[in-house]
């Protein structure tokens, strides 16, 4: 049995080069990193092609691999750009890209095949059916979503193996409250898209929730009720390690170098730890080594920990991989930095603050006061110590017992050097007259025979042995040092110490050259054409409505909606909503015959499972299907299923439906991100008919934890949940509402206060390339359902009679239609 500690790759990020520094001297494996604009950390400094390749060479002397992020959708202009992107990082050294965009991922296997593929967490991989269709793209690694179980990640971890790739997860960091790749509420909200990198953090913001039928706010632990507290998976090392994933991600590319190089550090030094114990104690059974290793206390100590917590901390949470997803997780008091617990103030005397504390405290540290008008921050200096008393100077105001944080120690500072860590060369030197100096150097299973001048007879004074050792030895800005140096020197021997300097250099530089041979200025070979599929063939624009409920089915039906679509989730018996309330008297009428089933975001088993059941229930062969990820996409085709790809599956530009097309799906719907403009760049030759939804109230998250709890834990028995049956919803500082629906999964679904209605476009639409609508019906009633339908049915019909349109709606929003994202 191979070693799971010792084989666990470190994954560190790297925002800038000081902090691609710091995580390799830290003890990384390998680091992510962002160049230019396509990726997901769009804020971070990140780098560009012209640093790229001296970050690479950096890392690679080291033995560190290097990944990119191209972890975003790439809109339709942007593609060309973006594959170009990757071409040229690839050349300058980069190990592996991390991809989101299902185009840009095929697009890059087909054009450099031997580049190596990771697919991003924002794919929502997050079972075995999303890690084979990772393997069907040409992967080599998939990230696995945050929201999975040890055991979970253990499944998919086997499975990406028998797939022949490598599994990643995530062991600490921020937590997105939202599956990643799903959440829209940035971007409907403020115009800046998570999936694009440039996510405002409105989760992040206060908010209060409401029952509709209550006319004050429900209690709350806080007012911060979409932020999570950060993962922390220092006490689970041994379990993942026993998962058999293959990396553990830290999170952080917007972070500081002191951050990553506390963070990383601690998670090495652990994993050291639990390495060598488990080299000691030769188990081959995986569940017993795991035991021994708890018995043998060599995980993170306290010291640990709190380094831990003093790099960033909005409070510590081991996720959902125990398989817990209520209140534990979440920072309901606040959505930041929470620091370490120094003490409380013991008295405040002529503007000098007494502060009694066993913590050592440093000049420059940043103190945060927690005052009862709130909280603020100072940096300490000019402080005199008597014991644990400490006494300085605040420019606000203070009071006795007023909790003090330390939000950064200044102890912790990363200097950065980029020549650290120095790398072990064994080198001899041989200085005999008539022959050409010899300078042979060794290091990480490279070796170099370089020869210089011939050495000559001394004309006045010569060499001694000690001073060209001397000579040699003088490395100064060079990423190495001489583990061991043997020089060689016949009697007599005559040349100058410049010359024996510009020798070790020039040997050194041949060097690092074979060190990194193969891995720098790779040649670039022109890509064969792509095949493109035909056009699909244009069809008279069908309205379809998204139905949670019999009543409402029928109502669209009546009101001239050609298909209904229902979720499956809302199919099941006794788990009908109308207008996102739970209602047992909706379910006694049937649904219309010949609906169209749709799959849930998120098709795992529930954490609360209370009795299996499988959503593929209801998908048979030969019947229609709209999934809603990649892994459903996958099985669908090759059940022979007639499938559509729905807005979840973030699909924004030309490649990405060349993909759907080839993977056989019949339709698909866009995402809701993009503009007229780019609906018609990749309608009119689309390989693949185009949907898009025109009317009802988008979806902004789907979370794994349930929204409701934040009025208080409950027993996560979802199909008899009061909660439920009321209408909630979420109200921000200006007063917008945002309903919360759960499902019988337990996993939450959150709307955008302002309803969509784009039938008054219906020309322009199908002018572009749109061959459906949709009503999503999810939050209305019969009555909404039916105005709803008709109103786009009848733009449908005015249409296709000449250049006329309905009415614009007040009070409503096109999306992104006219307003495109960042």
């Amino acid at each position: 049995m191979t070693n799971p500690y010792r084989d666990l790759e470190l994954l560190a990020p790297a925002g800038n080069m000081a902090c691609l520094h710091a995580a390799v001297q830290a003890g990384a494996n390998a680091v992510y990193l962002g160049c230019e604009d396509f990726n997901a950390r769009r804020g971070a400094d990140n780098f560009t092609l012209e640093n790229l390749s001296q970050a690479c060479d950096y890392a690679h002397l080291r033995g560190v691999s290097v990944y990119m992020t191209v972890n975003i959708a790439v809109l339709p202009e942007e593609t060309k750009r973006a594959v170009e992107l990757v071409r040229q990082a690839w050349r300058r050294g980069v190990d592996a890209f991390i991809v989101q965009d299902l185009g840009i991922a095929a697009e890059v296997k087909r054009v450099l095949p031997e580049a190596r593929l990771h697919i991003s967490t924002q794919m929502n991989t997050h079972g075995v059916d999303g890690v084979r269709a990772a393997a069907r793209l040409g992967a080599d690694r998939v990230t696995l979503a945050r929201e999975l179980t040890l055991l979970e990640v253990a499944e998919a971890s086997a499975a990406a193996h028998e797939c022949g790739m490598s599994a990643e997860c995530f062991g600490h960091g921020a937590l997105c409250i939202c599956y990643s790749g799903q959440c829209f509420m940035s971007s409907l909200i403020g115009g800046r898209s998570a999936n694009r990198g440039m996510c405002a953090q409105a989760c992040r913001l206060p908010y209060s929730l409401h029952n509709a039928s209550v006319k004050n706010a429900l209690p709350s632990e806080g007012d911060h009720l979409l932020s999570p507290k950060d993962l922390c998976s220092i006490d689970m090392l041994i379990e993942l390690g026993a998962t058999g994933v293959d990396s553990l991600k830290i999170e952080g590319r917007m972070k500081s170098p002191e951050y990553v190089f506390s963070v990383v550090g601690v998670y090495r030094r652990v994993l050291d730890r639990l390495a060598d114990a488990a080299d000691a104690l030769c188990c081959e059974d995986e569940v017993e080594l795991a035991q021994q290793l708890r018995a043998s206390h060599v995980g993170p100590t306290e010291d640990e920990r709190r380094i831990l917590t003093e790099a960033f901390s909005r409070g510590f949470t081991e996720g959902y991989l125990k398989g817990r997803r209520g209140n534990e997780i979440m920072s309901y008091g606040r959505p930041n930095n929470r620091g370490v617990f120094v003490g409380r103030v013991g008295d405040v005397r002529n503007g000098e603050v007494f502060l009694s504390s066993e913590i050592e405290l440093h000049e420059g540290d940043l103190l945060e006061f927690w005052t009862n008008k709130g909280h603020f921050a100072c940096t300490l200096s000019d402080f005199s110590r008597k014991g644990s008393q400490w006494r300085f100077r605040v420019e606000k105001r203070v009071s006795k017992g007023d909790r003090v944080f330390r939000v950064r120690d200044a102890s912790m500072a990363f200097e950065d050097d980029a020549m650290e860590p120095r790398l072990p060369v064994n080198a001899k030197a041989f200085l005999c007259i008539g022959e050409p100096l010899v300078i042979e150097a060794s290091c990480a299973q490279t070796s170099i025979r370089f020869e210089g001048p011939i050495i000559e007879q001394a004309r006045t004074k010569a060499v001694s042995e000690e001073e060209a050792r001397e000579h040699i030895d003088r490395l100064g800005n060079t990423p190495f040092y001489f583990e061991s140096l043997e020089v060689s020197v016949d009697e007599g021997v005559g040349i100058g110490f410049s010359a024996l300097h510009k020798a070790r250099t020039q040997a050194l530089k041949r060097l690092e050259d074979a060190m990194l041979s193969g891995r720098r200025e790779r040649p670039l070979t022109k890509s064969p054409e792509p095949v493109h599929a035909l056009p699909a063939k244009n069809q008279r624009c069908e309205v379809v409505a998204l139905a949670t409920n019999p009543a409402c089915a029928r109502a669209a039906k009546r009101a001239g909606a050609d298909v209904i679509y229902v979720p499956v989730l809302n199919y099941r018996r006794g788990e009908a909503c109308v207008a996102g309330q739970l209602t047992a008297t909706a379910s006694q009428a049937g649904y219309p015959s010949r609906c169209v089933m749709a799959l849930p975001v998120v098709d795992k088993a529930p954490m609360n499972a209370e009795e299996p059941f499988d959503v593929w229930e209801y998908a048979k062969p030969g019947k229609p299907l709209l999934v809603e990820n990649l892994g459903q996409a996958l099985r669908a085709s090759e059940s022979g299923m007639e499938f559509e790809i729905g807005s979840h599956v973030p699909l924004t530009n030309a490649l990405s439906l060349q993909f759907a097309a080839d993977l056989g799906a019949k339709r698909v719907w866009l995402s809701p991100e993009l503009t007229l403009d780019q609906i018609e760049a990749i309608g009119k030759d689309a390989p693949v008919a185009l949907g898009l939804t025109v009317s009802g109230y988008q979806e902004l998250m789907t979370t794994e934890h349930c929204l409701l709890m934040s009025q208080g834990p409950c027993n996560q028995k979802c199909s008899e949940c009061a909660r439920r049956k009321s209408p909630h919803f979420l109200e921000d500082r200006k007063g917008y509402q945002f309903q919360v629906v759960t499902d019988s999964c337990g996993r939450s679904h959150l709307y955008n206060a302002v309803q969509l209605d784009a039938a008054h476009l219906a020309c322009k639409l199908i002018a572009v390339g749109i061959s459906s609508f949709m009503v999503d019906t999810t939050l209305m009633n019969v009555e909404q359902t039916t105005n709803a339908v008709a109103r786009v049915v009848r733009a449908r019909d005015i249409a296709y009679k000449g250049d006329h349109s309905v009415s614009k709606a007040e009070g409503c929003t096109t999306g992104h239609l006219f307003r495109g994202v960042q």
